[in-house]
């Protein structure tokens, strides 16, 4: 990555050293990782000013709005041309927690060791929001008007549903993003795949959550005197029930252009099953034991269920009388929760396990046919890369976006290797550093190449 002269109308715009952008947004983010936002509590407020703070230094007009005292969300506008409508650089504030005795450098340091910087949101998402800040300064300091507004939005709370961010947002602030026609969120990003070669993923699609909590009764009493079926015991025969129960295969039209995508890269065996994927899944026993075996891909086939939170007794020596277990379920597109509700209570069997019903919202999609989507096409073909659609496995914001008719894709352009990705959510969540300014880089080619309307 180097220089990238940028035209405004008849005159040429200020020259951008996109080296000299990424080393300034790698201290960035280095700075923004350090106002801790776990959620919960979240204290987003923090890291919205931290930003607002940014955007204010540049002239960049920006507001900071509060859902619930500590809960911020910042927005800032990049005013273009007028020629086409909105385009809106959504990411969240808040991150998962971060269990600083597991990790290798302290997670809120935003340490460089090694060509990484390590931190909690490294990735998800405090990278992808100082990539989206750092493309809109670099636009603002080129003297460049884009064909369309830019707007920043910061939300609150995603990581545990963004009821207090997005959609409190999308309720009470909507007339912010005037007419806006996209959105960019977290979803999808650059991958290196085994040979070497890169293909960029878009989330154009989301499987529905649908978080379910079972909880049994019993009788309660003393552990030295057990009971013939304890609240533990029902519900551990209940979920046990639920780990085994049939999963069936489902090849949406998403998830077959994904793997037609995929199958140029595959080895010579693979690529005709990967160009037919549901006959393949269908006749092919060993092939699918194969697929199946690799989460990452069964996720993409499959509703799945995760066991997550257990809840019973606090004491050794005590019989509970009622114990619960949290259900992290995703819907494939098309699957109806009453009916993924009906297996699941035919699978368990047993009418003492009330099932209540966390979370849920309607599936969430948007067309790949789009001035949006060819514009990342665009870049990706200018490095020799590829881009395919996909069904993201978790959910986002986006669906916030959506509901509200506007095109929301998951993408940072950002290339990560596999092992980047694990460590998501998980220990040493990191970011290579040349991906940061090089993801600005990506961002703005992606943005001057959105055609206007």
């Amino acid at each position: 990555m180097g220089l990238l002269l940028l035209v405004a109308g008849p005159a040429a715009a200020a020259e951008l050293n996109f080296d000299a952008l990424g080393a300034e947004a790698t201290q960035m983010l280095r700075r923004y990782i350090r106002v801790d936002t776990s959620n919960p509590p979240g204290n987003e407020i923090a890291a919205a000013r931290y930003l607002a703070g940014v955007f204010g230094a540049e002239g960049i007009e920006h507001r900071v709005l509060e859902s619930e005292p500590g809960r911020g969300t910042v927005i800032a506008w990049l005013p273009g041309r007028g020629n086409g409508r909105p385009v809106v650089l959504l990411n969240h504030l808040d991150t998962v927690s971060a269990d600083a005795s597991a990790w290798r450098f302290p997670p809120f340091e935003g340490v460089v060791d090694d060509g990484f910087l390590y931190g909690r949101g490294a990735i998800d998402c405090k990278g992808m929001a100082v990539v989206e800040a750092m493309a809109m300064i670099a636009i603002k300091r080129s003297g460049e008007t884009l064909d369309r507004d830019l707007i920043f939005l910061g939300t609150a709370d995603e990581e545990v549903g963004g009821a207090l961010g997005a959609g409190w947002f999308v309720e009470n602030h909507l007339d912010l993003l005037g007419n806006a026609e996209y959105v960019l969120n977290e979803g999808g990003h650059g991958r290196v795949l085994a040979d070497g070669t890169v293909v960029y993923e878009v989330g154009a699609v989301e499987k529905t959550p649908y978080w379910l909590r079972l909880t049994a009764t019993g009788e309660p009493g003393h552990g030295s005197t057990p009971r013939g079926l304890s609240s533990v015991a029902r519900l551990v025969r209940a979920l046990e029930r639920v780990r085994t129960m049939p999963r069936p295969i489902r090849v949406t039209p998403e998830v077959a252009l994904y793997y037609q995508a995929l199958a140029a890269r595959q080895p010579e065996p693979l690529q005709a099953k990967y160009r037919n994927l549901a006959d393949a899944l269908e006749q092919d026993e060993e092939f699918r034991r194969q697929f199946l075996s690799r989460p990452e891909d069964a996720a993409l086939v499959q509703s799945t269920i995760s066991i997550t939170v257990l809840e019973g007794s606090d004491k050794t020596n005590v019989v509970p009388g009622v114990a619960s277990a949290d259900l992290d379920c995703r819907l494939l597109p098309g699957e109806e929760p009453a009916d993924f509700r009906a297996r699941l209570e035919q699978a368990i069997g047993d009418d003492g396990i009330e099932i209540e019903v966390l979370l849920n919202f309607p599936p969430s999609s948007s067309t790949i046919d789009s001035d949006l989507y060819a514009s990342i096409v665009r870049m990706a073909e200018s490095e020799g890369a590829s881009v395919v659609p996909n069904v993201l496995r978790g959910f986002t914001d986006s669906h916030f976006f959506r509901t509200r008719g506007m095109t929301v894709y998951g993408f940072v352009p950002i290339v990560l290797t596999d092992e980047d990705t694990k460590r998501m959510h998980g220990i040493d969540e990191r970011v290579p550093v040349a991906e940061i300014g090089a993801g600005v880089e990506r961002l703005v080619s992606i943005l001057r190449g959105i055609a206007a309307k």
